[in-house]
């Protein structure tokens, strides 16, 4: 997750920190950046461009698939036309 997001969600469970406990507000803070980036390293995630890859690769496969279900589909008939 970009860096950014995760300082965005640091501030924002910080602003949920009541008055008392901000002194302590850069402790805080890091700590919750911490807690979040060890989070997230724990689950199975990939980057956009990797999505967007694999995305690409599949409807090349879908596609390719799709062109020799419809080949196969072809030599069954003419198979088929032969034997009758």
């Amino acid at each position: 997750m970009e860096q950014l997001r995760i300082d965005e969600i640091a501030k924002r469970l910080l602003a949920k920190v009541p008055e008392a406990a901000r002194n302590i507000q850069a402790d805080l803070e890091e700590n919750f950046r911490a807690v979040l980036r060890a989070s997230l390293a724990r689950l199975d995630l990939v980057s956009r461009d990797e999505f967007e890859v694999q995305s690409k690769v599949l409807e090349r496969t879908r596609s390719r698939l799709e062109a020799l279900e419809a080949r196969v589909k072809e030599l069954e008939a003419a198979k088929s036309a032969r034997g009758a």
